[in-house]
């Protein structure tokens, strides 16, 4: 039992040995050949410029963003969008005002009298409407009605708190084939 020993653990030396670095020594000269051009060197840092302070000289002037100005230059433009919108605001609300234009779908038309009348979906309930009725969040009146769309005008705020016109439309919802 003690002569296998030695020849047991030179056996497994002999193999741990031939696992060496023989195996991978291709792949080992060839990253030494691209790594040799490489260099640990680190560029200097550049001169920070010290800091020298700017007397501020325009206290007299005119300040620019003072809110007095900015009104006074806007005030102008929102007049009329402004008198657009009380008129809205005193008038009492129609029940499809409540409802988001986008939820709103225009099932179809009905002509009575040389008057067309739409009839849309909103919610669980169907509703009657003709040109002059208001729907949608948007201040929106109808315009027009055809047998494919509703044409409406809102009331919208644009970027800048402005209120503005836009026409919008109504698609007629087709039915599923069946």
């Amino acid at each position: 039992m003690n002569r296998l020993l030695p020849i047991a653990l030179s056996a497994s030396l002999a193999l741990l040995a031939g696992c060496g670095g023989e195996e991978h020594r291709d792949l080992k000269q060839e990253l030494a050949q691209l790594t040799k051009d490489f260099r640990g060197q680190v560029p200097p840092l550049p001169q920070v410029k010290p800091y020298e302070p700017v007397p501020y000289t325009s206290e007299g002037q005119v300040d620019p963003f003072r809110s007095e100005r900015i009104e006074v230059a806007q005030g102008s433009r929102h007049s009329a969008g402004q008198s657009k919108l009380a008129e809205h605001e005193k008038r009492v609300k129609e029940p499809l005002e409540a409802f988001p234009l986008e939820s709103i779908q225009m099932l179809g038309t009905i002509s009575q009298e040389k008057e067309t009348f739409a009839l849309v979906k909103a919610g669980p309930n169907l509703y009657r409407v003709r040109k002059g009725n208001y729907m949608g969040q948007n201040f929106g009146v109808i315009t027009g009605i055809d047998e494919a769309q509703i044409k409406l005008k809102e009331l919208v705020q644009d970027g800048t708190g402005e209120w503005v016109e836009r026409a919008s439309a109504l698609q007629l919802v087709e039915a599923p084939a069946k």
